[in-house]
């Protein structure tokens, strides 16, 4: 049967979600989309993401490759899914697609956003869905300094699960951008990279935040960009405020957009 590849661009709210990645018996981003597209296509579609978000992450910018029956049109499929998904997945875009396009492997870059609420007003449950409150005060100046580091390409062993990577992976990415932007009681991090290790952001989150509110040395993010290990990253920041923004592919792979 004739099919069409097609990238379907997600936002889902992931507080009620085990992570991306499909699981038995329970809740998954991935599990709740193929579960509509078999409804639709009947039959299994696999839907394969550009990347895991982990449990409790957001995206604003999921991007999702599958091949459907070519009588779905990306601009149909779009419409026809928004009408069956939960109130907390949204297909807000539909391209379609070169067939050699792969969500993961053709993406040249990723973009995540952290997003840290430092006043009064951040654990209000309107703001704390999504924002880490912070109890600490902190110096944005010592921020800037440990996210300029980041720039470059680096080995992330220290920021990242370790045995999440094949062994032969050499755990280097490329980094874009890394940036704090600071608004009345609220931080976010911007990061941009060709590719992130397991709880990468996260890790990289909580420890420039420690150096920024005194528990650790200035320069730490620097000296841990040549660990072998995270044995010595803080712990990792929650997941609830992080959120993945943007995925980057080559315009040629693209035929239409919905």
């Amino acid at each position: 049967m004739p099919q069409r590849t097609v990238q379907l661009v997600l936002h889902y709210d992931g507080a009620l979600f085990s992570g991306w990645q499909r699981q038995p018996r329970v809740r998954t981003v991935q599990g709740v989309l193929e579960a509509a597209l078999e409804r639709l296509c009947g039959e299994h579609v696999t839907a394969l993401g550009s990347g895991r978000t982990d449990a409790g992450v957001h995206a604003r910018g999921q991007a999702v490759g599958v091949r459907v029956p070519a009588r779905w049109s990306a601009a149909e499929l779009r419409r026809a899914l928004n009408a069956l998904l939960p109130a907390d997945v949204w297909v807000a875009r539909a391209h379609e697609m070169r067939g050699e396009f792969h969500a993961r492997y053709s993406a040249t870059a990723r973009r995540y956003r952290y997003t840290v609420g430092l006043d009064d007003a951040a654990r209000s449950p309107f703001r704390a869905r999504y924002e880490w409150a912070f109890p600490r005060p902190v110096k944005s100046e010592l921020l800037a300094a440990e996210a300029g580091a980041l720039a470059g390409e680096h080995a992330f062993r220290g920021f990242a699960v370790r045995g999440t990577a094949p062994p032969h992976d050499d755990h280097r990415c490329q980094v874009r951008e890394a940036v704090w932007t600071e608004r009345p009681g609220r931080l976010t991090f911007e990061v941009e990279a060709n590719r992130f290790l397991h709880h990468m952001v996260r890790f990289l989150v909580a420890t420039m935040l420690d150096v920024a509110s005194g528990r650790r040395p200035a320069g730490t993010v620097a000296r841990l960009l040549g660990a072998d290990d995270n044995r010595e990253a803080s712990a990792p920041a929650p997941p609830h405020a992080l959120c993945l923004e943007s995925v980057e592919y080559p315009p040629d792979l693209y035929l239409a957009t919905a």
